[in-house]
């Protein structure tokens, strides 16, 4: 039955980009049909497979290995605090301060030209089957392992050259996925398949959405002139590290920060919304803030195939995810109670993205401080780029919930 109202959802949520889509006559329907059977294909291998079983313990085995170098480095700094328990140390000692060794690892192989190279390959690989040029593909992979800020100082060169339709791709790319930096992170606090799984997915799936609300078609000539590739500027070795390592670590301090921040004032609403049901129910109706936000969101969590008696509690987390972040919303699914595995599964792959309104902030930000107007165009179609990178979470959530 999942199946069919996953598949319900996800023709409506295809209506929904129909309906804001700036030019409905040129969306080209094959590359959208070939890329959600290439997203079927994944999810498929991933979830269910033994190859795709053993891909994604290999996957996980790599990250727990670096986790466990990256805790060498945080316990000789920090392990000395007498409040810091060995086998319950804090949020941001055990998650969120390995992002720094991660951080450094990725300089090294942009460093070496290793990591350039891969992503260069796939961008050219996927270009062939998704009907966009290579810089949208380059992006997309580049996003995926830099993160959405830093992407773009990969292109900084190009910005002043790209049109407002391919800078909405571009940025919708980056807001859909995630960043390898911070996939390690996600591993301690839900499980790896749904990671893995919600990052491939969220690639092609940005490319779905991009294709309908945004459909535009690159000029051969303008794609070789805007040259995708990631730019070194020249470093020694180690002013190089040292730069990726204060990068990780003011990322980890950010996420910390606005943890501490978002999950302070979710904690305050709550506090007032469930003071003002008791207050007015005379103590009959308990609802807090998550819970209300919980109702308004059920509809969508039930139209990605989860069970109608987990769609409130699921719906708050898919709130809570878009209002907040990702680790707001991975730390209230492991606090929720009684649902079931296959609404776990599918809301686990719907968080895994960095589609909330303080990422058209970032976003906007980031490309402000490389080309000024380029900046003020996105921050003008933020709105547009969040309900799109939205889509494509609800898009991958449903797919992959057909195999779990």
């Amino acid at each position: 039955m999942h199946i069919i109202i996953g598949l319900i959802g996800i023709a409506i949520f295809l209506a929904l980009a129909f309906l804001f889509s700036s030019d409905r006559k040129n969306i080209r329907w094959q590359y959208i049909g070939l890329l959600l059977v290439i997203q079927l294909v994944f999810a498929f291998i991933l979830l269910k497979t033994q190859f795709g079983i053993t891909v994604i313990g290999g996957i996980s085995f790599g990250f727990n290995y670096l986790l466990q170098q990256a805790a060498q480095g945080v316990n000789f700094v920090f392990g000395g605090f007498e409040f810091v328990d060995p086998k319950n140390p804090p949020f941001f000692f055990n998650v969120l301060l390995p992002i720094v060794f991660i951080s450094a690892l990725i300089g090294i192989l942009q460093y070496t030209r290793i990591l350039p190279l891969i992503i260069n390959l796939l961008g050219i690989a996927i270009s062939k089957i998704n009907g966009m040029g290579r810089l949208e593909s380059y992006n997309a992979v580049a996003a995926a392992i830099l993160g959405q800020s830093e992407v773009f100082i990969s292109l900084k060169h190009e910005l002043a050259h790209i049109s407002k339709q391919r800078l909405y791709t571009l940025t919708a790319s980056a807001m859909s996925t995630v960043s390898a930096s911070i996939i390690g992170a996600y591993f301690t606090l839900i499980e790896p398949r749904y990671v893995v799984t919600a990052v491939v997915l969220n690639l092609f799936g940005g490319f779905i959405i991009a294709s309908i609300i945004n459909p535009y078609r690159v000029d051969p000539e303008e794609d070789k002139r805007i040259v995708a590739e990631s730019k070194i500027e020249k470093q020694s070795f180690f002013e190089m590290l040292g730069e990726y390592i204060l990068d990780g670590f003011k990322v980890a301090v950010i996420v910390g920060a606005m943890l501490i921040g978002y999950i302070a004032i979710i904690a305050l609403l709550n506090g007032v919304v469930s003071a003002i049901f008791t207050w007015v129910s005379g103590g009959s109706i308990t609802w807090d803030f998550q819970t209300l936000i919980g109702f308004v969101f059920a509809p969508f969590a039930f139209l990605i195939g989860v069970p109608w008696n987990d769609a409130v509690q699921a719906g708050s987390i898919m709130a809570t995810k878009l209002l907040s972040n990702e680790f707001v919303a991975m730390q209230s699914l492991n606090q929720a109670k009684d649902i079931g595995e296959h609404t776990k599964g599918v809301i686990s792959v719907f968080v895994v993205s960095f589609a909330n309104f303080s990422s058209i902030g970032i976003i906007a930000g980031a490309i402000k401080s490389l080309n000024s107007e380029k900046g003020d165009v996105v921050a003008r179609f933020g709105l547009k780029l969040l309900f799109g990178a939205t889509l494509v979470s609800f898009i991958s959530a449903a797919i992959a919930g057909f195999f779990i």
